[in-house]
């Protein structure tokens, strides 16, 4: 009988000088470096930080979800 997935979440903020989806997947894979099993990445907010009237880097929350292991 399979046993049944349990997730957690956690919430990140990833940037980029470069893109949105940048900002993201370095979130994604600055987590992978600590976390295993990541299974899903919701946006949850994303801003960009202005310097001298043009957008200096895009900031981006996220949540991670991640299966936990078995003990």
């Amino acid at each position: 009988m399979d046993i049944p997935h349990v997730y957690k979440k956690i919430e990140l903020v990833g940037s980029s000088q470069t893109s949105i989806e940048d900002a993201v997947n370095n979130a994604v894979e600055r987590a992978a470096a600590t976390i295993r099993h990541i299974r899903w990445v919701e946006v949850i907010e994303t801003r960009c930080h202005v310097e001298e009237n043009r957008i200096a880097y895009w900031q981006v929350t996220v949540r991670l979800g991640f299966t936990l292991e078995d003990e």
